[in-house]
């Protein structure tokens, strides 16, 4: 395990588009969100200690910000050669036995993490209506081994999102286990 930051990408960027299997097998694309007025884009994995530590937070969370209508969408890029614990198939059943209500998606070319420019699990990208970054960051101060998982930082983006508001400038880069790149497939930014 690398402890890794966020790469903080410039906000008001654009979305980048993808189209990626989900644990059953079903393609889901950015463009099935076009009707909510927000997007949450969380790179993860299975075996990481960082997002071991949030999953039931970020559960609670989707499940909190689905009922308002924000589309959540959780991606794994990891090179599951080197890490088979987060294969499609171990996916589906962290998925299940975290009852994840967002689809958890496998990006197994990696591309995807890079035109998001993501280094971590957990790394979080929150999305206004017109698929601009409003937010990049921490989910909340917490970490494996201390603090109450509250999601504060995050809710805080959402709900400023969903009532129009600007979202605070003051981001905090989150932070984790690197992304298992596969050997030779590191982005430049790494």
């Amino acid at each position: 395990m690398v402890k890794t930051a966020s790469t903080m990408v410039d906000l008001g960027v654009k979305a980048p588009d993808f189209s990626l299997p989900d644990v059953s097998g079903k393609m889901v694309s950015l463009s099935d969100f076009a009707d909510s007025p927000a997007l949450l884009v969380v790179f993860m994995c299975n075996h990481c200690p960082y997002v071991i530590h949030v999953a039931e937070g970020l559960a609670r969370l989707a499940a909190d910000y689905q009922q308002r209508g924000v589309a959540v969408v959780g991606i794994n890029s990891n090179d599951t050669a080197t890490y088979p614990e987060d294969s499609p198939e171990n996916m589906a059943k962290e998925a299940k036995r975290r009852r994840y209500s967002f689809p958890y998606l496998y990006d197994e070319s990696q591309e995807v993490a890079k035109a998001y420019r993501a280094a971590c699990t957990p790394d979080y990208y929150v999305f206004d209506r017109q698929r601009k970054l409003v937010y990049r960051g921490q989910m909340d101060s917490s970490r494996p081994g201390g603090g109450e998982v509250t999601g504060e930082d995050l809710r805080a983006a959402l709900d400023a999102v969903l009532e129009n508001r600007p979202v605070s400038a003051n981001q905090k880069p989150s932070l984790g286990c690197n992304i298992k790149w596969r050997p030779g497939n590191e982005p430049d930014y790494f």
